[in-house]
């Protein structure tokens, strides 16, 4: 189909001269083609930016029989528990003797836990220095985020992400009382 003008008239008019009527049909098929290309073209010519992402390497999961698992040194671990409101909590003890005196609560800034984990790295052996990050049900993902941050900006290779123990929970929820 292609577009035209329909200038016939009816003959009934007898002999009167009238305007004429003009029919414009227009075919949009040519449109629609030229529609997709220009669709089709800018799609392909736009650049998509890039999502910003940071790369977390999981190990395996292997089974380690509990004889060949070495013990770490309190001094070489450093655990940080995240809790709500943005809160970020942090302790060098054994399990029974973390008390609520013990669990230190803490900001994000440099101030903040960085200034404890460099501190704590200072203190450690360099190649068994170990941050255990913890958190809890209240704790957000963007505070996860933070703390893998503050990992790399405090060039810590040596962390772990793992459930609170029991003791911690109990300690946490007595702290944040």
């Amino acid at each position: 189909m292609s577009a035209g003008v329909d200038t016939s008239s009816s003959g009934k008019d007898g002999g009167k001269v009238r305007s004429k009527k003009m029919n414009i049909n227009i075919d949009m098929a040519p449109m629609c083609d030229l529609g997709f290309l220009l669709i089709t073209f800018f799609m392909f010519t736009t650049t998509f930016s890039k999502p910003n992402i940071m790369h977390l390497n999981m190990p395996p999961k292997v089974d380690i029989p509990k004889a060949d698992i070495p013990e770490i040194k309190t001094k070489n671990s450093f655990t940080v528990i995240l809790g709500k409101d943005d809160k970020i909590y942090w302790h060098q003890q054994e399990q029974p003797d973390l008390t609520t005196e013990n669990l230190i609560e803490s900001n994000y800034s440099k101030d903040g836990i960085r200034k404890e984990i460099l501190r704590a790295q200072r203190e450690a052996d360099q190649d068994k220095f170990t941050v255990i990050i913890k958190p809890t049900d209240d704790s957000t993902y963007k505070n996860l985020v933070d703390v893998l941050d503050e990992m790399e900006i405090t060039n810590s290779g040596r962390y772990g992400i793992k459930d609170l123990s029991s003791k911690e929970k109990d300690v946490y929820q007595q702290k944040i009382k």
